[in-house]
């Protein structure tokens, strides 16, 4: 995608997702500093929140703990499930950019009326009930998002996520300048236009890939800005029973796939089901391959943008408004006072 064609830059959510290389440049390491104290003392730290404020920004935060030595221990949950835990010595964060989502806004008064010690609110807008029942507030620094479908917050969430741990480590941020070149342009590669109609033209598109956050943001972009049924494949799950009620006409994308298990999945979909398996890789695989810049510790942000362009040629293709979903809509689910 770019901006100099007109079938493109008519959309506010182009222009948003091709804003957020800036977001990276610009993003401040320090910002999350004087949650560090707050939360480092704390047997764990749950990360909530609805939607696309919560699948990426904490799940990518749980994952790339986990693989540089699992400190501190990172635990997400919906905000509705997490009302029925016992959170008492829990350092907990809640996101949500209107800062008004039902779900949150209830679990953050049960904390408040329990006089938990340690929850705190992020959103994009000043003034909300969610800073109003947090302890502290982080406000997002990207500014308004006119598209239905949140990007330039949900990688700041994410950014906000990695230096807030990395400061509970005493480590620093670095690279986010070519983290930003490289988001830049997996946003802006041409896709092979038989892949754009392979895609267009399927039924229902999975995404399968790690637990990390990308793959599952990905299917629930998919419904929000091309209109096309999908559902999330963890890990291997596309090869464990799924593909019993699988489609030629239908299309599974992996991201970044496990090389161990890519003969699997040639074996279970493309010669069984003989339906079309599509990856987003840094390296080629034994599909057709969308390659992508490594993005080495920042990866899942390449990786995401790149499905970002995914969706939005799928959906300029179906000749779909972008912006402007039927029923979706900005805010899931709001708390109104009274």
């Amino acid at each position: 995608m770019n901006l100099q064609e007109e079938k493109y830059s008519k959309f506010a959510l182009v222009k948003e997702m091709l804003k957020t290389s800036d977001v990276i440049r610009k993003f401040d390491h320090n910002a999350s500093s004087r949650f560090t104290e707050k939360l480092g003392s704390k047997r764990a730290v749950f990360l909530t929140g609805e939607g696309s404020s919560r699948i990426f920004p904490a799940k990518r935060a749980m994952t790339t703990t986990m693989r540089s030595g699992g400190h501190p221990l990172i635990i997400t949950e919906g905000s509705t499930q997490a009302m029925e835990y016992d959170l008492q010595d829990f350092g907990i964060f809640g996101a949500s950019n209107s800062g008004q989502t039902k779900e949150v806004v209830r679990l953050f008064m049960k904390l408040k009326e329990e006089g938990h010690d340690s929850f705190y609110g992020m959103t994009a807008n000043n003034g909300t009930k969610l800073e109003e029942l947090s302890l502290d507030t982080h406000i997002l620094n990207c500014g308004k998002e006119d598209a239905v479908a949140a990007t330039m917050s949900v990688v700041e969430q994410g950014l906000f996520y990695d230096s807030l741990f990395r400061n509970i480590n005493g480590e620093k941020m670095e690279g986010l300048d070519e983290l930003a070149n490289q988001v830049e342009e997996a946003l802006t590669l041409e896709i092979d236009p038989e892949l754009i109609l392979a895609m267009k033209n399927a039924d229902v598109i999975y995404f399968a890939g790690r637990n990390d956050g990308v793959a599952e943001e990905l299917a629930l972009k998919i419904n929000e800005i091309t209109r096309k049924k999908s559902d999330f494949l963890e890990g291997t799950y596309a090869v464990h029973g799924i593909e019993e009620v699988m489609d030629k006409k239908e299309l599974v994308i992996i991201v970044e796939p496990f090389e161990s298990e890519e003969e699997k999945f040639k074996e279970c979909l493309v010669d069984g089901v003989n339906m079309n398996v599509v990856a987003i890789s840094s390296r080629e695989t034994q599909f057709p391959t969308i390659r992508i810049p490594d993005g080495k510790e920042y990866k899942e942000y390449v990786e995401l943008a790149a499905g970002w362009n995914v969706l939005v040629e799928i959906g300029i293709a179906l000749g779909i408004d972008l912006d402007k979903p039927t029923r979706a809509r900005k805010v899931g689910n709001e708390y109104l006072p009274g």
